[in-house]
């Protein structure tokens, strides 16, 4: 705001110098004395186009053509200001009094650059180091005035800082300012479009001097960029810039105040500000670029947050450390779900995973240290709550570490990745504690057969751009104890009774009273070889593979049923599972029974044949039949010999 000041202070010396000769001179020459006396003040030069038209009584004025106003001698940028015209009006008799009164001051169409040289020097400085007489910071500021009305008309207005590369572009500028006291408050009201939207500023200073000599002045300002608003009662310096006070600020189009700021629009994930962001509280801002929030309301896509932020500017990007607490808030929504809009639930399980793009490009717009307290958070398909825990940000990867979440009727603990730097990961290593396991898998995979609570620790990484490409490529390990269950639309005891696969669907049942099993899962399959259920019907063993990715299975299950009072005996079929999870293919798998049989008819022979060989061999205790036979073999040989010796020595029976 400060450049602003800075050109009234120069064309006030301009005004002045001509209205001291406008008496005795003729106007030509007042505009050739003008010009020398401007440059040799400012340091910078001034060219007017055209006649100077003056009057003296009662307002002494100068009209002017198209005037340009050089710009810093480092810049290559062209002209400081450029204007079609240029209107000073001053009241005489104040003059005479000793004050400058200015009733009007008007600028046509004017082409205004503001630059900030990589070092940091605004070209707005005049005097001093540019060559002219007047220093920097006193430069039009050692003659008061008043303002009666300054307007510009249908004016352009750019920015550039070359230390950053940012620029900002205002077109069809309208600003009207008053200033009934030099002491006194300065009100600017300004209209402009830029980047294609419509923006609006009423800005109050309260003490125009403080403000002029690079001090902190009273500030209230109310701005609008297309759809948003920004409301600030406070205090503010503007060399540098630096603010006090309380904010209000509705950015529902972050577009527009984007491209007022001259950024690209961030483009931040769902529920993190995608469609709208409200910020509240009381705001800080320092001559560093730093800002901070306290006691802060900040509303992202209609989540509140409430607490304290502190945004620096880092190397290559900003970085926001807060502690915050909210009610309901996503992480990753809308990541889950068939392939068409408004899938979930069955229509999920029954469609398949989403082949949606998942974007969370907006995790590159800054670092985060986030201390969060929720009452619910939403990891894509997955809801927990209450949340204590804490979010990170580095270059795009974000980490949600969770001290303690409550979650389907237990708690969670682990970590939680997002990972959006070279395309998209996601991973985790997680721990849950007496979970309801049917509600997590529907929330999961839109089908939930396994009933029952538990324990499971689960760590996992996929990627890719979809939740179906992250399915198919999941890959990590877990275990799962469960205590008293049910398999639902399963009814494994009758299928061994009947022999009849039949008994699935809906009102089907197997309870258990605990279920185990531990997996690995790679390439988007989960493998298990390790199943155990025990229950008051049936038990089983089971092994098979899972298609995380496919959603399908080839599993096997042993079941035994009927089992004696002491739990011996019993029925045994294996069960193979096929298919697809919406609509699985149970059969009775005979051939493997048959093997079976054989294999006890083999093994009852083997046995047979063991204890012939032991009693043959007269087989000791503790004695395997190898030494057995071995012992035999060597009492035999022995016999022999003794008898062979005796023989030779003619000790035999003859």
């Amino acid at each position: 705001m400060r450049w602003l000041f800075r050109v009234v202070g120069g064309l006030v010396v301009l005004a002045l110098l001509g209205m001291a000769a406008l008496v005795l001179i003729p106007s030509d020459r007042v505009a050739a004395l003008a010009v020398g006396q401007f440059e040799k003040v400012t340091g910078r030069k001034l060219v007017i186009e055209g006649a100077v038209k003056p009057t003296l009584w009662p307002v002494l004025g100068v009209e002017t053509g198209r005037i340009t106003i050089s710009n810093a001698d480092w810049s290559d940028e062209g002209a400081m200001l450029t204007a079609d015209a240029l209107a000073i009006r001053i009241d005489a008799q104040a003059l005479f009094g000793g004050a400058v009164r200015i009733t009007g001051l008007e600028l046509t169409r004017p082409e205004i650059l503001i630059e900030k040289a990589e070092e940091g020097t605004g070209n707005w400085v005049f005097g001093g180091d540019q060559g002219g007489t007047a220093t920097a910071d006193m430069a039009g500021a050692d003659t008061p005035f008043t303002l009666d009305q300054g307007v510009i008309r249908d004016g352009s207005i750019g920015y550039i800082d070359h230390a950053t590369g940012r620029t900002v572009m205002l077109t069809g500028v309208d600003l009207e300012m008053r200033l009934a006291s030099y002491d006194g408050p300065l009100e600017m009201s300004l209209t402009a479009e830029t980047g294609g939207g419509e923006i609006a500023a009423d800005l109050t200073l309260g003490a125009f001097r403080t403000a002029y000599e690079g001090g902190v002045s009273p500030v209230t300002l109310s701005a609008r960029a297309g759809k948003a608003q920004v409301d600030f009662d406070g205090r503010a310096g503007f060399m540098p810039l630096v603010a006090e006070g309380t904010l209000d600020a509705d950015l529902a189009d972050l577009a527009a105040v984007s491209a007022l700021l001259g950024l690209e629009r961030p483009a931040l994930p769902q529920g993190f500000g995608a469609e709208s962001v409200q910020v509240a509280g009381a705001l800080t801002l320092t001559a560093e670029g730093s800002a901070h929030l306290r006691g802060g309301r900040i509303v992202l896509d209609g989540t509140a947050v409430t607490g304290d932020l502190d945004l620096t500017q880092g190397e290559a990007r900003p970085k926001l450390v807060a502690r915050l607490e909210t009610g309901d808030l996503a992480v990753a929504r809308n990541v889950a779900g068939g392939s068409g809009a408004g899938e979930g639930g069955g229509a999920v399980a029954t469609a398949g995973w989403s082949d949606r793009p998942i974007d969370l490009s907006g995790l590159g717009a800054l670092d985060a240290d986030l201390g969060l307290r929720a009452a619910s958070l939403a990891l894509g398909p997955v809801t927990m709550g209450p949340v204590a825990g804490r979010v990170t940000v580095d270059r795009a990867r974000a980490v949600v570490t969770l001290d303690r979440a409550g979650a389907y009727g237990g708690t969670v603990t682990g970590d939680f990745v997002l990972n959006a730097r070279k395309g998209l990961s996601v991973g985790g290593n997680l721990a849950f504690r007496e979970i309801s396991l049917q509600p997590m898998l529907t929330d999961l995979t839109g089908y939930g057969r396994l009933v029952g609570s538990g324990d499971l620790t689960l760590d996992f990484l996929g990627s890719g751009n979809s939740v179906d490409a992250i399915m198919r490529s999941l890959s990590g390990s877990g275990v799962l104890n469960l205590g008293a269950g049910a398999i639902e639309g399963l009814d494994i005891a009758g299928m061994i009774r009947t022999l009849d696969t039949g008994y699935v669907g809906e009102g089907q049942r197997t309870v258990f009273d605990s279920l185990s099993a531990s997996f690995d899962m790679d390439g988007g399959d989960l493998f298990n070889r390790d199943l155990l259920m025990a229950g008051p019907v049936v038990s089983a063993e089971g092994a098979g593979r899972i298609g995380l990715g496919a959603r399908d299975l080839e599993y096997r299950i042993r079941p035994t049923a009927l089992r004696g009072a002491d739990g011996t005996g019993g029925i045994s079929v294996p069960l193979w599972i096929t298919g697809s999870w919406a609509a699985p293919n149970f059969a009775l798998d005979l051939e493997a029974l048959a093997q079976e049989n054989l294999a006890d008819e083999a093994a009852a022979l083997e046995d047979g044949l063991k204890a012939k060989a032991a009693e043959e061999l007269d087989q000791q205790e503790g004695e395997s039949l190898e030494d057995a036979a071995r012992r035999k073999l060597q009492e035999e040989l022995g016999q022999e010999a003794g008898d062979l010796l005796l023989d030779l020595l003619g000790g035999g029976g003859n």
